[in-house]
């Protein structure tokens, strides 16, 4: 197979993000809880979202690599051309949390994006790996039976093709949690950001990104200062619960 693979003529990471962005709205349309909040205001939240996450996905990538980063501040192209997952989920949860106070909504909306957000995510992480070493979502190096060979001779880990089955399966253990209405509003994405968050501590030990600060780099400490946040959240919905019972 020779990387990018193009289909009819047309960039593979051009395709497979529309078709997340699309797709992954038309299972927002589907899904989300009619009675949670209604359309006109929950447009306000997607918008809120999409903003947010636009600019939570440059300002983290901003954070890879600081010294270029400060070498090319005025640099518009090198501004505007990259991007992360991490920094859009963190800064679409801003932008929907502000969305929220300005239209004065307070209950949780964010159940209603699990399974769009895996979906879209799942779809988009196709086109990373279709487009091979230009999209820099590799993994490093290996001599497992997993390595794929994106055209320079070495077998390197998939690790989007890993990211695509570890959604999967995280979209099928929360939807039986959904069965069971087990929790609270709310549960569902705090659930889906920690795993999602944990997953992407770990496997970005194995990309050959920077690792600036210490051990780590911008995604992993990002991700560390999220499943820190998720932690503390889920720990006092419980206590909440918990004082709900024996109140």
């Amino acid at each position: 197979m020779d990387f990018p693979v193009y289909i009819f003529g047309i960039h593979p990471h051009l395709i497979f993000e529309s078709l997340a962005y699309f797709i992954g709205f038309r299972v927002y349309l589907f899904t989300r809880n009619k009675e949670r909040i209604p359309m006109d205001q929950a447009l306000w939240v997607i918008v809120g979202a999409i903003l947010g996450a636009a600019l939570g996905s440059k300002f983290l990538y901003w954070f890879e690599n600081p010294k270029a980063t400060m070498e090319n501040w005025i640099n518009l192209f090198y501004l505007i051309e990259g991007k992360t997952i991490v920094g859009g989920l963190l800064g679409g949860l801003i932008g929907v949390e502000t969305a929220k106070k300005c239209i004065g909504w307070t209950r949780s909306t964010g159940d209603d994006f699990v399974l769009p957000l895996a979906v879209g995510m799942m779809i988009g992480r196709i086109g990373c790996f279709l487009t091979g070493l230009d999209d820099h979502t590799y993994g490093t190096a290996t001599t497992w039976m997993t390595g794929v060979d994106f055209g320079d001779g070495i077998k390197r880990h998939p690790t989007q093709v890993y990211e695509i089955g570890f959604l999967a399966l995280l979209a099928f253990t929360l939807l039986q949690i959904k069965r069971k209405n087990a929790g609270w509003e709310g549960l569902l994405f705090q659930l889906f950001m920690l795993s999602y968050l944990m997953f992407r501590f770990f496997i970005d030990f194995i990309k050959p990104t920077p690792h600036p600060y210490w051990i780590f780099n911008n995604i992993q400490l990002a991700s560390l200062l999220g499943i820190l946040y998720y932690i503390w959240l889920i720990n006092k919905k419980q206590i909440e619960k918990r004082r709900e019972i024996h109140a």
